[in-house]
């Protein structure tokens, strides 16, 4: 008989993440699409999203046990053994991310940081300028509109995979981890019994936010004191 235990996996912080990320990707085509002619929302948007993903990093470092590096940052055996697992009708077991879904959380936030930081070079040399175009030689700035323009698409793909296999898991393997990156709970039958989080708190996470937003703020603009 299926267990109807739920055992808690994610943090507050680490779910309110992920949610907002997401928000503000989309927010990010929208801006873009359908926004003011000078980008500005656009930009802010931009700002956003460099906030938050410097947030994840320390929030990497520092935080609740499943959100931490150390726990889904898995060597290639590791990552093999895993996708090996998925033919059998009850994969390995974990916690939190399996090593495949750790590699996708890094690759996500490097190309966010990516993207976002490309954003601040970049410029249409008729409205529109990022808020460190003056910095970049000529070709810098152009190389930059083009890795931003790109990035998306890149971005997109991945997202695209991410969801594809958060269905994957869902119809073939009975695994919801949508609803669990949104309740916080997985069910007990797929979680390693005897592993629980261990939350960090999340005043934490809001000084660690804040660290995040003032690094941004400082980078956009120390160049004009």
């Amino acid at each position: 008989m299926k267990s109807n235990q739920k055992i808690p996996t994610w943090d507050l912080p680490t779910r309110l993440f992920h949610w907002t990320l997401v928000a503000l990707f989309i927010n990010a085509y929208l801006t873009f699409e359908f926004g003011d002619v000078n980008m500005t929302y656009h930009m802010w948007n931009g700002y956003a999203i460099l906030t938050l993903c410097l947030y994840r990093l320390l929030w990497g470092l520092f935080g609740s046990n499943t959100a931490r590096f150390s726990d889904f940052i898995k060597g290639p055996k590791a990552v093999f053994t895993y996708l090996m697992s998925l033919k059998d009708p009850m994969p390995q077991k974990f916690l939190g991310h399996n090593p495949v879904g750790g590699l996708m959380v890094i690759a996500l936030l490097l190309l966010l940081l990516g993207q976002g930081s490309m954003g601040l070079f970049t410029t249409d040399e008729i409205i529109v300028e990022g808020p460190l175009v003056f910095l970049a030689s000529s070709d810098m700035v152009s190389l930059a509109g083009t890795l931003h323009r790109l990035g998306f698409w890149v971005i997109l793909a991945c997202v695209a995979l991410h969801v594809s296999a958060a269905l994957f898991y869902l119809i073939f393997k009975k695994e919801n981890l949508i609803r669990a990156m949104v309740t916080g709970n997985k069910d007990a039958e797929i979680v390693p019994e005897g592993q629980e989080l261990k939350q960090q708190s999340s005043f934490k996470a809001l000084i660690l936010l804040a660290c995040s937003a003032g690094t941004v703020w400082l980078a956009l603009n120390i160049w004009h004191f």
